[in-house]
């Protein structure tokens, strides 16, 4: 059996599009000022943590054979912050044993939050789209956004930070390669479509424009 591990990431997401827009026009105009058109636009970047165990096919992060190695990992990734469930810190270990599908887990530099966690809340009547200004509040003070999402055998991880932490993920992910753990880092916004998203099914060894795999030797 071969644990298949997956690093989704989109970046230079713009943070502003979380946001609802002015409808007003004039008031837009009167806002704007070379000043505003000349600063970069703040931005975000998504990362979501998925594998696939073949040749069972089983789908899903927590369904990896290495999957409590991959939690350690991630955990290692993000150090530097506390994670709060429910308003309570938690590990990571515990927030992805305990968290329910859709509910925020925050993570923060600080000793704790003010976040209303009902607003950042997915669930069957609620989704992502609807809670954008809420999320772009998170991120815009730094502050991180994790989520549980289900699988077809467990679940996944999804990832949201205004700071780009590719770098200290793939560190941390990259030593558990080997020949039971293959690990592909992959561009999102070039993997659009459902047959895309699951190419380890059906074209692993050639993996897809977007998709790359990680080998001990790879370098950044």
């Amino acid at each position: 059996m071969t644990d298949i591990f997956k690093l989704i990431f989109e970046h230079d997401l713009r943070l502003d599009e979380l946001r609802a827009r002015h409808t007003d026009r004039s008031v837009q105009e009167v806002s704007e000022s070379i000043e505003a058109f000349l600063k970069p636009d703040p931005t975000y970047s998504k990362f979501y943590l998925t594998g696939t165990v073949l040749p069972e096919s089983r789908f899903g992060l927590s369904a990896l054979r290495h999957y409590d190695r991959v939690l350690h990992a991630l955990a290692g990734g993000l150090q530097e912050y506390s994670l709060f469930l429910n308003g309570k810190v938690v590990t990571l270990e515990e927030a992805a044993e305990t968290a329910d599908v859709g509910a925020p887990i925050i993570l923060t530099r600080a000793e704790s939050h003010s976040w209303q966690t009902d607003r950042l809340t997915i669930h069957d009547g609620n989704n992502i789209g609807h809670i954008k200004p809420a999320i772009a509040d998170v991120l815009s003070s730094d502050d991180l956004l994790l989520y549980k999402e289900k699988a077809h055998h467990g679940f996944d991880l999804h990832l949201l930070s205004k700071k780009n932490i590719y770098r200290d993920l793939f560190a941390q992910f990259q030593p558990l390669v080997s020949e039971a753990f293959r690990f592909f880092s992959i561009n999102g916004k070039k993997m659009r479509s459902e047959k895309m998203f699951y190419f380890e099914t059906w074209t692993l060894n050639r993996p897809p424009h977007g998709a790359e795999e990680v080998f001990p030797e790879t370098v950044l």
